[in-house]
Parts: structure tokens; sequence; C-alpha cells
């Protein structure tokens, strides 16, 4: 499982130019569910994101979690995150989940991530998403729970 976790300000997903979901300070998930994915690797992301220390403190070091700030997060599913582009010009997703397992493991990750505390808004999964973003920083964070990155 991979996830781009981003601090924002700020965020908003659409669909139809409709907004279904958004947050306030917090953090944004692109979520990537692989085919060798399992509960094990959704609790594993869920808790790390959801502890990881890249919130300024009273000194401005990056020494807080979501929890310590009571911010929210915006889950947003990303198959393309399993892009592989080593071997030509488009990219391959043979290593991404099939939809059926994708879904049932993003809905997992929110679950877990809803479990520790914290606001959830989401996506809509196989949709076509605008997704609006005003980073903090920014910092961008790569996470992948193979611990591959």
């Amino acid at each position: 499982m991979r996830a781009v976790a981003q601090r924002v300000n700020r965020a908003s997903v659409s669909v139809n130019n409709e907004i279904i979901g958004s947050i306030d300070k917090g953090l944004i998930i692109l979520l990537g569910v692989s085919d060798d994915d399992t509960e094990k690797d959704v609790l594993y992301l869920a808790d790390k994101i959801t502890h990881l220390r890249i919130f300024a403190d009273d000194d401005e070091k990056m020494n807080l979690s979501l929890q310590n700030i009571k911010g929210e997060m915006l889950i947003v599913s990303q198959f393309t995150l399993y892009g592989d582009c080593r071997k030509g010009r488009r990219p391959s997703y043979s290593k991404a989940a099939n939809p059926e397992k994708a879904k049932l493991l993003y809905q997992s990750f929110i679950d877990a991530v809803q479990n520790n505390g914290i606001r959830v808004a989401t996506g809509e999964f196989q949709a076509m998403m605008e997704v609006n973003i005003i980073n903090d920083g920014p910092v961008t964070i790569l996470l992948d729970s193979n611990k591959l990155f």
C-alpha cells in the first residue's frame, strides 16, 4: 500500500463540479492499493500516518502529529501510485489491486483512521475527481507499507 501525504491548510475533492469532501488543517492522503496488500498493510499505514510528526510545535520544529493538532484527513484513492514507468512511455498498472479488493482496503483504511480519532473526508472511489489543495509548507511525504521508500 502506498500513500502520498501532504500537509494542508485546506483541501477538497469534487465530482461533477460538486464538493463531496473537504477538510481544514490536516493531511490529504492519496492512497494506492497493490494486489499484494492485506489488512496488515492498512493498519500499518493508518497508524504511521496518524502519528507522523510533521506539524510544527511552538518552536517551529516538526514534532507534532495529526492527533496532537486535532487535524483532519482527506483520503482519496489513487491507483496510479502503482504506475510502473520503468519500461516504455505508458505506465503499467499490473501491480495495482483489482477494483473490488482496492475498494475494500480503501474503506478499511478510512475506518482505521477514524478509529484513531481523526475526522475523515473522502473522495469517491473510481470517480474522476478534482482535488484542490492548499499546501502547508509544502510538506509532502511518500510512504509504502513494504518500506520500499
